[in-house]
């Protein structure tokens, strides 16, 4: 045994205690590893770029000048230097249990006109945001009709009595409302 040991004991003892720590806490987790690999991190939404519709590429014509595309489908998320003619873009989205989606169209100009686009089919709008929704449908919709007698039992029972009373014990409005700021 080290002579260090020798002199001091409790070195000992915390090293013993910190082994037998170690220990444990790898045999803790190789028994909860199966349960703990069913629970998933939370993962941040990604999302980058213009999404551009069906619609919108339906609205896109040759001959637009660049401020009519810019105006149909917003600034572009890639410009290049090199490239002038052309405008790229992008669109892509990354969501917790939603397969990633990424489109892209590129719009090619002849000088400041609009020559031809290109790219995917994109969707419609509604069919995209039919995508966003990761709810589960449950396909029972509820009846959103009252008749008659449901909708008394939410009305307040009348006393024409009661009404007329309180309407003799408020006092009349002031004919005139004092100034807002003091006479000088």
């Amino acid at each position: 045994m080290p002579a260090i040991l020798q002199r001091r004991p409790w070195l000992l003892a915390a090293a013993v205690a910190a082994t037998l720590c170690l220990g444990a806490c790898s045999g803790f987790s190789d028994r909860t590893r199966g349960a703990l690999s069913a629970v998933t991190p939370y993962k941040v939404e990604v999302v980058q770029g213009n999404f551009v519709s069906k619609e919108q590429v339906a609205a896109l014509k040759p001959g637009m000048s660049r401020q009519q595309v810019r105006e149909i489908l917003g600034t572009s998320l890639l410009s290049d230097v090199f490239h002038a003619n052309r405008w790229d873009y992008v669109f892509t989205i990354r969501r917790q249990g939603v397969e990633p989606q990424e489109r892209r169209l590129t719009v090619f100009f002849n000088g400041e006109l609009m020559d031809r686009f290109e790219g995917g089919e994109m969707p419609s709008e509604e069919e995209f945001v039919a995508t966003l929704d990761t709810r589960k449908k449950s396909g029972k919709v509820p009846q959103l009709e009252a008749t008659e007698d449901e909708l008394k039992k939410f009305a307040p029972a009348k006393d024409e009595k009661a009404d007329a009373a309180a309407s003799a014990s408020v006092p009349p409005l002031p004919a005139a409302y004092p100034p807002l700021e003091a006479a000088r």
